[in-house]
This record gives C-alpha cells, sequence and structure tokens, in this order.
C-alpha cells in the first residue's frame, strides 16, 4: 500500500512539477458571448473560422495554437474563440462575417462589431502573431 500512495504522489509531483506549454486559449462560448466578453474586457475578438476536414485548419491546431509564443500574445491580447462554420453557432456567424476559405482568422472590435483585419490560410508562428500585431494597430 505504502508503495503505490508513493507511486501516485511521485507521479503527482512530476505532472505538477512540468511546466504546461501555454497555448492560446479558446473561450467555450458561443460568439456572441465571446462579443460580449471582449467588449466588457476592451480587448479585440479574435475568431479562428475552421471546418472540421480542413487539413490546414488542422495543422494550425497542432503546430501553431499550440505554440508558448502564440498563447502568450493571443492569450494577453485578445478574447479567443474557435467557430465551426458548418456547425449551427457558425453558421449563424457566417451570415454576419462571411467565410471563404478556410482557416479565416478575424479579429472583430467588439464595440462597433466590425471586422478590422481578416486573413485566409495557414502560417507559422511568427506570421500568425505578425498578422495580430497588424490587427491590434487599426
Amino acid at each position: 500500500m505504502k508503495a503505490i500512495t508513493s507511486f501516485f504522489a511521485l507521479t503527482a509531483v512530476a505532472l505538477f512539477a512540468t511546466p504546461l506549454a501555454a497555448q492560446i486559449k479558446f473561450e467555450q462560448s458561443t460568439w456572441k458571448a465571446a462579443l460580449d466578453k471582449a467588449k466588457s474586457e476592451n480587448r479585440l475578438l479574435f475568431v479562428d473560422g475552421y471546418a472540421t476536414w480542413c487539413g490546414p485548419c488542422k495543422w494550425m491546431d497542432a503546430n501553431v495554437f499550440k505554440t508558448k509564443d502564440a498563447g502568450d500574445y493571443y492569450n494577453a491580447n485578445f478574447v479567443n474563440l474557435k467557430i465551426d462554420m458548418e456547425g449551427s453557432d457558425g453558421k449563424s456567424f457566417g451570415m454576419k462575417y462571411p467565410v471563404a476559405a478556410y482557416p479565416t482568422f478575424m479579429f472583430i472590435d467588439p464595440h462597433t462589431g466590425k471586422v478590422v483585419h481578416k486573413v485566409e490560410g495557414s502560417r507559422p508562428v511568427a506570421d500568425f502573431i505578425s498578422e495580430s500585431k497588424t490587427a491590434k494597430g487599426k
């Protein structure tokens, strides 16, 4: 019994001592709720408009959104939201903010509801962060 307790204690220490990689934290809400949150926090709303079958979308998930650099910058500067454009919330969102290619990244001013910057297609981390800086400057 003592060996089992020691094993679990060592496992817990190892898990909590290992720094977790920062990644973009996406809201688990509707786009309207995320827009309201962005407005109350006076930050742009970043939207990743994706489709579940989209290869470049999956590449962004695996190679960009999970990086420390992207996570640190986006979490500090935006309210982040992923929207499956073929789901019910995506269809509603797409009526107001049409998407012609996947992935489409939009930076929306929550006070006016206007897209201040829009980018289509996957890109490396540095370019992804650069696009967000362009959006913040508008």
